[in-house]
């Protein structure tokens, strides 16, 4: 990569924490240059194309139902999220070995942790629970929960969430990554935690035990690590406390609005099954199917992410975007099961992308974070990882060969 090249992913990464025009203006220069150097052969020859037949796929059935819906220029509009996927092809291209990948992180890292601080101290300084207090409005807005440089705490929890179990294999016994990450990561937790985000606390939870039969050294500590989270935040604040005991209780008022969501949701598919209503097209439609024991009577999704896919881009939308996390775990488990015991610093970069997607899939059944652009970059990024590592590979492969 050409030092522009390298000054512009510096920015991205950047804009990955703390500025969606930031990380979209880079994204969209990293892609013209990308794009550029595909014109010669050899760069062609050269380049990796990670999970293109189900991106493709998905986005030809996005695109189908965009021009099916009664809307087809809005839908075609709404469908922009489709150009996110080049944060998957620019890492990938940005990112020469593991050792890149390592500096990525903890970048990254440092990055997300200075949105932490500022989150933390957007809820110490915050007076109360009203939606706005005033200047600095990067302060006061919303304080009441955490929410970074962005516009609500959902962005924040997800892309925190991202990076910290992305990040967490390389806390563990045996990597050979620098320890002063470790300050970074507990900031980012706190922050993590700051947000009062239940969804992401429950991807975050499922992502760490999904960890457990991946690494060999430190499963102890990883469950300890849980349980003290646990037992701390029932020793927090009263309002933490009130919300980690209320996840996934079915009388908690937030939780009987996403059912009342989903069933409203299904009641949409079941009327277009096969290319959905069309991308963006639910907040025409919902109003129609709202159920009167429902507080929100108009919303652009259904906190869920594969029934919004399904809503949305019906079962031919769903099955391609399931296509693409499927053929992802397969690639990344087979590079993972290729990797010699004593490549450490590889497979936590691997581990660690699995866990990260684990995450986001797990929060993403009680909220839509594929639909959060900020978030969907960050995990588009960490998806590049295992091909980052399977390019080593193959070229030790071929060099033992050729020796």
């Amino acid at each position: 990569m050409t030092a522009l090249g390298r000054a512009v992913f510096g920015a991205f990464v950047v804009g990955l924490g703390v500025s969606i025009t930031l990380s979209e203006s880079a994204l969209a220069l990293l892609t013209l240059l990308w794009l550029w150097r595909l014109r010669d052969p050899a760069a062609r020859a050269a380049a990796r194309f990670p999970l293109w037949a189900p991106v493709l796929a998905f986005s030809a059935a996005t695109l189908v139902s965009a021009l099916a819906s009664g809307h087809p220029t809005t839908a075609l509009a709404a469908s922009k999220g489709l150009l996110l996927v080049a944060a998957l092809y620019v890492t990938t291209d940005a990112l020469s070995g593991p050792a890149d990948g390592h500096r990525f992180l903890s970048a990254l890292l440092v990055v997300v942790a200075l949105a932490a601080v500022v989150g933390l101290l957007q809820t110490a300084a915050c007076p109360g629970p009203e939606p706005d207090y005033g200047w600095p409005a990067w302060l006061y807005h919303r304080c009441y929960r955490a929410r970074g440089f962005f516009s609500i705490y959902m962005t924040l929890a997800g892309v925190l969430s991202l990076v910290l179990l992305a990040g967490l294999p390389r806390l563990l016994p045996g990597a050979a990554v620098a320890r002063w990450t470790i300050v970074p990561w507990l900031v980012s937790l706190l922050g993590l935690l700051a947000t009062y985000t239940r969804g992401a606390w429950m991807g975050f939870g499922a992502a760490v035990l999904s960890l457990l039969p991946l690494t060999r050294k430190g499963r102890w500590l990883l469950l300890a690590g849980l349980v003290l989270l646990a037992i701390g935040t029932l020793g927090g604040p009263k309002h933490l406390r009130e919300r980690f005991l209320t996840m996934g209780n079915p009388e908690d008022p937030t939780v009987k609005e996403r059912v009342y969501m989903w069933r409203s949701g299904l009641a949409i598919w079941r009327e277009h099954p096969v290319l959905g209503v069309g991308p963006g097209e639910l907040k025409r439609v919902y109003e129609r199917y709202a159920l009167p024991e429902a507080v929100k009577k108009r919303t652009g999704h259904v906190h869920n992410t594969p029934l919004q896919m399904l809503v949305e881009r019906g079962v031919l939308g769903l099955a391609a975007w399931l296509w693409i996390w499927g053929a992802f775990f397969a690639r990344a488990i087979v590079v993972l099961r290729r990797l010699p015991e004593e490549a450490t610093s590889e497979r936590t970069l691997v581990v660690g992308s699995l866990a990260a997607i684990v995450g986001f899939l797990v929060a993403g059944l009680s909220e839509f974070n594929f639909g959060d652009s900020e978030v969907a970059m960050v995990a588009w990024a960490m998806m590049a990882l295992p091909w980052v590592v399977q390019g080593t590979v193959e070229a030790s492969s071929r060099r033992m060969e050729r020796a």
